[in-house]
C-alpha cells in the first residue's frame, strides 16, 4: 500500500509518497512511471492540495442497498450519475465555504472515492481493475434544497457544484482492495456514518466498467461511489471528518 499526496511547498507544486509524515518527493507523471528525486520534506511543512487534478467527478446516486431500503428505492438497473464541476473542487484541511446566493441547508456525504490511472474507454472489469490507480476519501457537499426547488427539472449538479462542495482527499491509496474498508463521518466529534463499501450496488471495479461504456475515463478523473445512511445537514463552524481505514481522514470546517 502506498500513498499518494499533492502540495505545495515554498511556491512550488509536487507530489509524493508521504509516510510516517514525511513526504518522498517524485517527478514526472503521477500516474505513469513516477521517479522519486531523493528529496524528502515534513508532511507539516507543507499545504496539501486536491491528490489530483480531474478532469470530472463522476458522483452516484442510490448505489448502497441500507440506503436505498430506507428511501423505499428499487436497485437500479445501471449507474444512476451526475457530474460535479471542477470549480467545486477542493482540498482536505480548508473551509467548506456557504454560498452566498443559497440559504438552505447543506449537508455532508461521506463516500470512497475511485481515482483514474488509465485512459478507459470501453473495458471490461478485468481491465477496469487494472486502470484504477488508488482510492481516496470524498465529502460530496450537496445543496439539498436546490435540487427540487423547480418541480419541472432536479437541479442535482447545481446543487453539488457550489465552490468547495467537491471535498476530496488528502491523499490516494495504491494497492488496497475496497471490499473490506469502512467509510466513517463524524460531525463535531459525533459519528453519523459508519458504513461497508460491501454494501454497494455496483461496487468499484464494475462500476468503472459500466461508466468507461458511457465516457472515457482519464487519468486522475474520480468516481464519487455514493453515499449510504447517516447523511445530515451542516452548520457554520461544523467540523466534519471523514475516515476510511487505509486511506486516512478528510477533515474540513463549514464556515459561513
Amino acid at each position: 500500500m502506498v500513498h499518494w499526496v499533492r502540495f505545495e511547498y515554498r511556491g512550488t507544486v509536487g507530489f509524493g509518497t508521504v509516510a510516517d509524515g514525511i513526504v518522498s518527493i517524485h517527478e514526472g507523471d503521477m500516474f505513469n512511471s513516477p521517479e522519486s528525486t531523493g528529496k524528502q520534506v515534513k508532511l507539516a511543512d507543507v499545504k496539501i492540495l486536491t491528490p489530483t487534478e480531474p478532469t470530472k467527478m463522476i458522483a452516484l446516486w442510490n448505489n448502497f442497498r441500507m440506503l436505498a431500503e430506507k428511501l423505499g428505492l428499487s436497485r437500479p438497473p445501471e449507474p444512476l450519475y451526475l457530474l460535479k464541476g471542477g470549480n467545486s473542487f477542493f482540498p482536505h484541511g480548508q473551509n467548506i465555504r456557504k454560498p452566498l446566493s443559497y440559504d438552505g441547508k447543506v449537508v455532508f456525504e461521506g463516500e470512497l472515492g475511485i481515482v483514474i490511472g488509465q485512459r478507459l474507454s470501453n473495458v471490461s472489469e478485468a481491465q477496469a481493475e487494472a486502470g484504477i490507480f488508488g482510492y481516496t476519501v470524498i465529502n460530496d457537499v450537496t445543496a439539498a434544497e436546490i435540487i427540487n426547488r423547480d418541480s419541472s427539472f432536479a437541479q442535482w449538479v447545481r446543487a453539488k457544484s457550489y465552490d468547495t462542495f467537491g471535498v476530496f482527499g488528502p491523499v490516494i491509496a495504491s494497492g488496497i482492495k475496497p471490499d473490506a474498508l469502512t467509510v466513517r463521518t463524524v460531525l463535531n466529534g459525533e459519528e453519523r456514518q459508519n458504513y461497508p463499501v460491501s454494501d454497494m450496488v455496483f461496487p468499484p471495479v464494475k462500476l468503472v466498467s459500466l461508466l468507461s461504456h458511457d465516457m472515457t475515463l482519464l487519468p486522475g478523473d474520480v468516481i464519487a461511489c455514493g453515499t449510504n445512511v447517516g447523511v445530515g445537514s451542516m452548520k457554520p463552524g461544523s467540523l466534519v471528518e471523514v475516515t476510511i481505514d487505509s486511506i486516512g481522514t478528510l477533515s474540513n470546517t463549514y464556515a459561513a
